[in-house]
């Protein structure tokens, strides 16, 4: 698959922060995700799923997408000067 530059660059930018993190291996586990949104504009939110979980397994947290045993997403709010997803992870 051809990942674009922009995707590339979240995908760098995703593992760089993931380094420090703990590591699943094969263990399943559970996703949680904030979404805080830059402004009103209309969005579904499982749109935003696909590129942080593909970094998160690229960058060696768990192995396979396949290990995801609960997954949810809520739209925590607005925060223009610092959108952003936040990602709680846990054994399952």
């Amino acid at each position: 698959m051809l990942i674009s530059a922009e995707g590339r660059t979240y995908r760098q930018e995703a593992v760089a922060a993931a380094v420090i993190g703990y590591r699943f291996g094969a263990s399943k586990v559970r996703v949680s995700i904030e979404a805080w949104l830059p402004d009103n504009r209309r969005r579904d939110v499982d749109n935003l799923l696909k590129a942080p979980l593909d970094a998160l397994c690229h960058a060696g947290i768990y192995e396979d997408d396949s290990q995801i045993v609960e997954l949810s997403i809520r739209r925590a709010g607005l925060d223009k000067a610092n959108p952003r997803l936040e990602i709680t992870l846990e054994a399952a």
